[in-house]
């Protein structure tokens, strides 16, 4: 059955207590490294991410500087990143599109942005809405996640479905505060192999954590009282005493 309006708020409003500063959690100072940081995200942590372009934003200022090395400098650059070879592949056909079309700067449009190599719909979502404030909402492995567990969105549901259908039940002027809620509820609560259901103020409306709550699969160890200072006797025991 799916969620009321009623419910809907209370979730928001309980991510919103739980997670008041959430953020994106890449470092970046620009739509440029933003963008790049976002593709390198993919299949990556983006604690992963962040070591990695904190050297190389360093190197690579501009377009122009990804273009002037070849492939595989960058790549080496990049290695510790999880599809790297591809990715640097991508970066720098990115960068030469950005030169070509674009002025060297990031456009500004969803729809350009997906036609940029190794730019999805997700990353053309975290671009348009923390570089250039416009709302959106983009589903990653933990938004994706935690929509189905909590009936945001049916077990089913592709990604563009969770989407649209977190769209339709959200704000839009809170779409992109929610997506980061839900990344950190996801990424620090309601992780994949090991939820914390025992202390969630959501179980009652998440079908998977009343479900593990039921089963005791995700209940805290009971506490073991204090040994007793007497033991059970043994048959052997017993018989010894008797003779």
């Amino acid at each position: 059955m799916p969620l009321n309006r009623t419910q809907v708020r209370a979730i928001l409003d309980t991510m919103a207590e739980m997670f008041p500063d959430a953020h994106c959690e890449l470092t970046h100072s620009n739509p440029f490294e933003l963008t790049i940081a976002v593709l390198l995200s993919a299949q990556c942590t983006d604690e992963t991410v962040n070591k990695v372009t904190a050297t190389l934003f360093q190197k690579y200022k501009k377009p122009e500087d990804y273009l002037a090395v070849p492939l595989e400098e960058l790549e080496q650059d990049i290695r510790r990143i999880g599809l790297f070879r591809n990715k640097a592949k991508n970066i720098q056909a990115l960068c030469a599109i950005l030169l070509d079309k674009h002025g060297g700067e990031v456009p500004h449009e969803h729809e350009q942005l997906v036609e940029l190599p190794g730019v999805g719909r997700k990353t053309a979502n975290v671009v348009v809405s923390n570089a250039f404030g416009v709302p959106a909402i983009a589903v990653d492995t933990h938004v994706e996640r935690v929509s189905k567990r909590l009936g945001l969105a049916g077990a089913n549901d592709s990604v563009l479905e969770v989407e649209k259908k977190l769209m339709k039940i959200v704000p839009r002027e809170e779409w992109t505060q929610t997506h980061h809620r839900l990344i950190f509820f996801g990424r620090y609560h309601c992780k994949a192999q090991t939820p914390k259901c025992e202390i969630c103020p959501l179980v009652e409306v998440c079908r998977e954590g009343k479900k593990r709550m039921k089963t005791g699969s995700n209940r805290k160890p009971i506490p073991k009282g204090p040994k007793r200072e007497t033991k059970r006797e043994t048959k052997r025991e017993i018989q010894a005493k008797k003779g």
